[in-house]
């Protein structure tokens, strides 16, 4: 397994544009969360409100989901860039078997979904630490289940985007259609019931990381939002991560490099 993640990261690393994604995704989430925290409502600032322990971590997490579309615009890139490059189908004719294939893009994501983990939990413990007063240990563990509930919903994400880089392969439609899928789920949702539409691939994954002001809109709108809890999100999230990994294992075997 190490040796397949080294063999991918020896053509990622040197790839300009990998460090460029990661460090917009870096970037542009401290400075959303650095802008958000200076806010002055009422003469006072909004830190210490808004990124207290422990209720930072499912603030923080529902801020970073956003940009999950930008990790998985990035893994169509450096998957389609391999069909354009013609690298997939040097690796089979190098002796790598399909699944080897697969398993080592699963570990790129896996190494990218911890990537943006860490980046999460340590804007985390930056801002929640500098707007908690003598917090506890108890406080800054607390909700820190969040950051798995994250960490689920990015690799979702990106497995999704990696199964339709496989299905597509050209660049520009593989990210359109990535980002169509969405759109397009939500107007089924519309039209069936919450009790099914819970379930729905991109409804799951956003059940990870809840808007924490979610039953306030709710309230102000005089509707009510039905969506599955982290807790129960990150089952069925799961299944479909591997259902995913499996249909683009499929494509990869049925069609020509």
């Amino acid at each position: 397994m190490l040796t397949l993640l080294r063999t991918e990261y020896r053509k990622i690393l040197p790839y300009r544009t990998f460090w460029v994604i990661l460090g917009i995704f870096t970037g542009l989430l401290f400075l959303i969360v650095r802008s958000a925290a200076s806010i002055t409502i009422n003469g006072q600032t909004a830190g210490p409100t808004l990124y207290n322990f422990p209720d930072i971590w499912q603030r923080l997490t529902y801020i970073a989901s956003y940009f999950n579309l930008l990790l998985g615009i990035l893994v169509i890139i450096l998957i389609t860039d391999e069909y354009g490059f013609r690298t997939l189908r040097q690796q089979i004719i190098d002796g790598y078997f399909r699944t080897d294939v697969i398993a080592s893009k699963l570990l790129v994501l896996l190494s990218i979904a911890f990537f943006a983990t860490l980046v999460v939990a340590s804007l985390g413990l930056g801002f929640g630490l500098s707007a908690t007063e003598n917090a506890s240990a108890q406080q800054i563990t607390g909700n820190m289940m969040y950051l798995v509930y994250y960490f689920v919903q990015t690799l979702g994400y990106m497995v999704l985007a990696m199964f339709v880089a496989f299905l597509v392969k050209k660049n520009g439609l593989a990210i359109i259609a990535f980002l169509l899928y969405f759109f397009v789920e939500w107007i089924i949702r519309f039209k069936i019931d919450d009790s099914i539409n819970q379930y729905f691939p991109g409804k799951v994954l956003n059940s990870l990381a809840p808007n924490p002001t979610q039953s306030i809109i709710d309230s102000a709108v005089g509707i009510t939002t039905t969506a599955l809890p982290p807790q129960q999100a990150i089952f069925p999230a799961v299944f479909y991560i591997v259902l995913l990994t499996v249909f683009a294992y499929l494509l990869l075997k049925s069609r020509d490099l």
